[in-house]
């Protein structure tokens, strides 16, 4: 049944039908639209459109409805109904006959649809927060047994400086930090409730819209019905969070994709999160995160959607407003199983750090310690990475690495070079040397990764 039908004389096209209702995806409202559905009732009461007993029966009805949705979702599929709302209206009024018909008085289904939406982002909010943290955890975990693990750094994807595989790990762990902080800001800004506001103009009845706010955990109630119907920044909001997410776990997918190459040998990425070739059978594919990387750019395509959807929309509420759902659903559950996926690919994985201390030997790191070194014997440091760059080419020269060159080879170019020198150039130096706040020193790595156990600790 419809909930509009009143003013028409003739039924929809059946094309148009299909092309018009939404409950083939806004089914997973049907919880949240269930809970409005009994705090409105509530409000009903307070305002003596219910007497307390119809009040009574409508809850149980409806609980009683949403136990039945929690235990098979899927029954609503099985309906021809407009949307989530009309088929939770005929599933009421089906339970309690006529006294059904009650529960809408004084609400619209803009109000009634941003108020379902916005529990809905709430709660998904919860679930993508405790998916963050398991991969923020499995992140700790990996770097508190990598500190000594050696990993040569890249800039422009050359080998720049040595750094460790827990240093590593920790980057990328400030990003989901700042991925969680994102999510909560928000979850708070959305946490307001629109029910109450009507179709544009608010409720003729005298509802105290705070405490029906409250009765739904909500901070407070929106203040303006207009923008309440038709305010979808929460929508966008929660997808770019996610799509800033995303851009991180493809970064991160990215380069393990590089560490896990037969060129690089870095690590080996267990089993259970690659497969094979079916032609060559000695592949293992890396295809878990290959396909996180893949999956970023749907993502964006749904925040670009929403967006271009939104833009010069009039006030306040337009049937545009219904392509919010699709790609903000979709763009959340990618999002969740890419978090999920990458905490998998750190399952298992090894890391070969005699191949990963190989290559951060190579590509003349050690350079910068060498001027640092220049400088500290009192040359000034641009004149130091000159004398350090013709010292580079001549190594390069001779088919060697820097520390290779004999003390006499040094000192061509600069007469200030001693015996200590050779001190300065090994890894551990290079790692040590780095003493400072957020520096890859054992001492700093080890700070760093008690830091990071602690905040999560503090999370829980």
């Amino acid at each position: 049944m419809a909930l509009w039908g009143g003013r028409f004389t003739q039924a929809a096209d059946t094309r148009f039908k299909d092309f018009n209702d939404s409950l083939r995806f806004d089914y997973r409202l049907a919880e949240q639209d269930i809970i409005g559905s009994v705090a409105w009732s509530k409000a009903l009461l307070s305002v003596n459109v219910l007497t307390q007993d119809e009040q009574q029966q409508l809850e149980a009805a409806l609980n009683e409805l949403k136990a039945s949705v929690v235990a098979d979702p899927e029954q609503i599929l099985r309906s021809d109904a407009e949307d989530i709302h009309s088929w939770v209206e005929q599933q009421l009024i089906d339970r309690v006959g006529d006294l059904g018909k009650k529960l809408h008085t004084g609400r619209s289904r803009n109000d009634q649809v941003a108020t379902d939406l916005k529990l809905w982002c709430r709660a998904q909010g919860e679930v993508l927060l405790d998916a963050l943290q398991r991969l923020q955890t499995k992140m700790v975990e990996v770097a508190q047994a990598n500190q000594t693990t050696v990993l040569p750094g890249y800039t422009h994807l050359q080998r720049a400086q040595p750094v460790t595989f827990a240093h590593w790990c920790l980057a990328y762990l400030e990003m989901f930090e700042r991925d969680s902080s994102r999510l909560q800001d928000a979850l708070q800004r959305l946490n307001t409730c629109p029910l109450g506001s009507g179709a544009l103009a608010g409720t003729a009845y005298a509802i105290d819209r705070e405490r029906l706010a409250q009765s739904l955990d909500f901070q407070r109630a929106t203040r303006n019905s207009l923008d309440a119907v038709s305010d979808r920044d929460h929508v966008m909001e929660l997808m770019s969070v996610a799509s800033i997410s995303m851009l991180h776990l493809s970064r991160l997918a990215e380069d393990l994709i590089f560490y896990n190459s037969g060129e690089a040998g870095f690590i080996e990425l267990a089993d259970t999160v690659t497969s094979g070739s079916s032609l060559m059978p000695q592949k293992k594919n890396p295809d878990a995160l290959e396909l996180i990387r893949g999956k970023t750019g749907r993502v964006y395509g749904a925040l670009a959607g929403m967006m271009m959807t939104v833009k010069a929309l009039p006030l306040a509420y337009n049937k545009d407003m219904q392509e919010d759902k699709e790609g903000l659903f979709d763009a959340l559950d990618t999002w969740y199983d890419c978090l999920e996926m990458t905490a998998l690919c750190f399952e298992g994985i090894q890391i070969n750090g005699e191949r990963t201390l190989e290559a951060a030997k190579q590509g003349y790191a050690n350079a910068t310690e060498l001027a640092d070194y220049l400088v500290a014997k009192g040359i000034p440091f641009r004149e130091a990475h000159h004398i350090v760059g013709v010292a580079v080419v001549g190594a390069i020269a001779k088919g060697c690495a820097l520390e290779e060159l004999s003390l006499d080879e040094l000192r061509e170019f600069s007469s200030v070079i001693d015996e200590d020198v050779y001190g300065t150039l090994t890894i551990d130096s290079c790692l040590k040397q780095r003493c400072a706040l957020g520096g890859v020193s054992p001492e700093q790595v080890a700070y760093a990764v008690k830091q990071a156990q602690q905040r999560l600790d503090e999370q829980d």
